[in-house]
């Protein structure tokens, strides 16, 4: 089987891709909108991701309620190093956001932030209560919870009309995320699911083609992000055709690449 190489797989181990994918979203929604944002807010953002996801892994490798991966053990293992640095960066983060960022934005980030704590306090509390008949899909609700932190600082600078205009590229970015999570339940579990998940993300791909398309009549930046979303969708299907050839390390470490392809509009010139 192939293995990530080893930069790749300590992006991975250390929690370092999904803070670097929210930077890179972050910039894409403001380079879609032509809004230029202060350095502090995805600085914000990165080490929020960054310590919620070391958060999740500790915990769940000191409950092992979950098979545990990789992941886990590697920071169950360098606790001694994640723990204090993850505090020192939520301090920071805390004083960046009582420095820069004003008191309107607060309350309107408050929102988002308390349905992030109330989703992590369900899944780690030892308290939980049993889970209802119907409950709100995690990785959906993962998706949507981390396309909502990346768009904000944007949408929030931009006009209800703006707002309306933006929403395919919304939805169809927090389908993308939904299916990376989904993506990587399925290929860790007992039951892959491969044709589902190709399937999904095939479908994925021709929906955002689609939005590109009909977006490119109006809004060229906005079908130009949608056509990296659509490609990040086939590199998900490309995965999961090949997962059985993978390691789990690699085979995680690139559906996590794969949601970087909006990376390429910040270096295009429209």
């Amino acid at each position: 089987m192939l293995d990530a190489p080893a930069a790749l797989r300590f992006w991975h181990l250390a929690s370092l891709d999904a803070p670097t994918v929210a930077v890179v979203w972050t910039f894409a929604f403001a380079w879609m909108c032509h809004i230029h944002l202060p350095l502090w807010l995805p600085v914000v953002l990165a080490i929020a991701a960054w310590c919620f996801y070391v958060a999740d892994r500790l915990l769940d490798a000191r409950n092992a309620n979950t098979p545990l991966r990789a992941r886990h053990h590697f920071h169950w293992r360098h606790r001694r190093i994640f723990v204090p640095l993850a505090i020192i960066a939520a301090l920071a983060a805390i004083a960046l956001v009582a420095r820069s960022m004003p008191f309107a934005a607060r309350e309107r980030n408050s929102v988002l932030a308390a349905a992030a704590l109330v989703y992590f306090t369900s899944v780690h509390s030892p308290w939980r209560v049993a889970a209802p008949k119907f409950r709100f899909p995690k990785e959906l609700l993962v998706g949507v919870l981390f396309t909502l932190a990346c768009a904000i600082p944007t949408l929030s600078r931009v006009g209800s009309s703006r707002l309306l205009a933006a929403l395919p590229t919304i939805l169809i970015l927090i389908a993308l995320a939904w299916l990376n999570c989904h993506a990587i339940e399925s290929w860790e579990s007992d039951f892959p699911g491969r044709p589902t998940v190709f399937r999904l993300a095939l479908a994925l791909a021709a929906t955002a083609l689609l939005a590109t398309f009909a977006t490119s009549l109006y809004d060229l930046r906005q079908a130009i992000l949608l056509g990296m979303a659509s490609l990040s969708a086939v590199l998900l299907a490309g995965l999961d055709h090949k997962s059985l050839s993978l390691t789990p390390i690699a085979l995680r470490s690139c559906a996590d690449l794969a949601l970087l392809t909006p990376l390429l509009v910040l270096v295009i010139r429209v």
